[in-house]
């Protein structure tokens, strides 16, 4: 995710910051500064910071339930919202994808019963209070828990009651049928949220509502994608009139081939017609911008995963997600096209029946 940074890594995923975080701590801090000074800024931040612990620890209730079934989870990212862990795939057995979705809120739950048991209360009246005593505030945070993890059973999709929603109609209709109506769902209650969000002045809701609403309708496309990709190989969704450069290309040359085609991307070949890797729009504008028009391509192309024709477009897909493109070779490393997430869209518009 742009404008994240990452802090480390546990239990095998990386863990990041995106950058609006920090002025969520700044914004704490501001707030309560006036009412009670240092000491209420460093102890309200210091709440936030906890809170986002537990968060933290939802997320990883996901990741390590997928774990069992096979998936990983590259990285976790905080967000001034909430987290987000970015699991390879979600598990498509509907038991499966109901485990993993509960666990998240269940981690919560055990929270607030852990925090509950050693005397903390559960009464939200004072969370806005600066100058509460870390007493309240271990009280606020078993109250905040129990609130993440009933707010997260909403049957809203892509949250985790909307899962766990998508996941039961799944038993009853096709997983594309069953995504969109959890999807609908969803948006419906992403509509509450607005109203509910405009009508109080709270703008962490309206926030909430644009996130429910835009990834919902993104799964929703994804899931539908997926579905049409099955059936298909990279044979079907690969370019194959292209241009290419060699490493030893200046990069003056090959904006000049930007500019006469139609390409956002380039492979790199070797004397052989092997791939080197790929120059991308993106790379070629930072590199010209800062004055190095004659710094050779090899220099600031990127790797990307190869395939052979016969590999399932979904497996593809799959590999697409981190990658700018991919390279589609015969078995002397030859490269025969490639694909991107441009010309895959483009296919799943014209295979999606209406």
């Amino acid at each position: 995710m742009s404008w994240s940074f990452p802090i480390g890594r546990l239990f095998g995923s990386e863990l990041r910051v995106h950058a609006t975080f920090f002025l969520l701590l700044a914004w704490v801090a501001a707030a309560a500064w006036p009412a009670g000074g240092a000491a209420a800024a460093l102890l309200n931040v210091g709440f936030v910071l906890a809170l986002f612990a537990c968060v933290v620890a939802h997320e990883f209730g996901h990741a390590l339930t997928a774990r069992r079934y096979g998936i990983k989870t590259p990285d976790i990212t905080l967000l001034p919202i909430g987290g987000l862990a970015r699991l390879e795939r979600m598990p498509e057995k509907p038991s499966q994808e109901i485990l993993v979705a509960l666990a998240g809120p269940a981690v919560n739950i055990v929270i607030w019963a852990v925090l509950t048991a050693l005397g903390a209360g559960t009464d939200l009246a004072g969370l806005a209070d600066p100058e509460a005593s870390p007493g309240a505030l271990l009280g606020q945070l078993a109250a905040v828990n129990l609130f993440l993890a009933l707010f997260n059973l909403l049957p809203a999709f892509p949250m985790d009651g909307g899962r766990v929603l998508r996941a039961v109609l799944a038993t009853r209709m096709d997983r594309v049928r069953a995504t969109n109506a959890a999807a609908t769902a969803g948006q419906i209650m992403a509509f509450l949220f607005a109203f509910w969000g405009l009508a109080s002045g709270n703008f962490m809701l309206l926030l909430i509502a644009l996130f429910v609403y835009f990834a919902g309708q993104a799964e929703s496309q994804d899931v539908a994608s997926r579905a049409v990709a099955r059936g298909l190989q990279a044979r079907d969704a690969m370019i194959t009139s292209f241009e290419s450069l060699r490493p030893e290309d200046p990069l003056h040359v090959a904006g000049q081939t930007l500019i006469r085609t139609t390409q956002h991307e380039f492979p790199v070949l070797d004397p052989d017609g092997r791939l080197a890797g790929f120059l991308t729009r993106t790379a070629l504008f930072h590199a010209m911008a800062e004055g190095h028009s004659t710094r050779p391509v090899g220099e600031v192309m990127e790797d990307v995963p190869q395939l052979t024709l016969g590999t399932p477009l979904d497996a593809a897909l799959e590999a697409l997600a981190g990658a700018p493109a991919l390279a589609v070779t015969d078995t002397a490393g030859h490269v025969l096209g490639y694909i991107t997430r441009e010309n895959v869209g483009e296919l799943m518009i014209l295979r999606t029946p209406r």
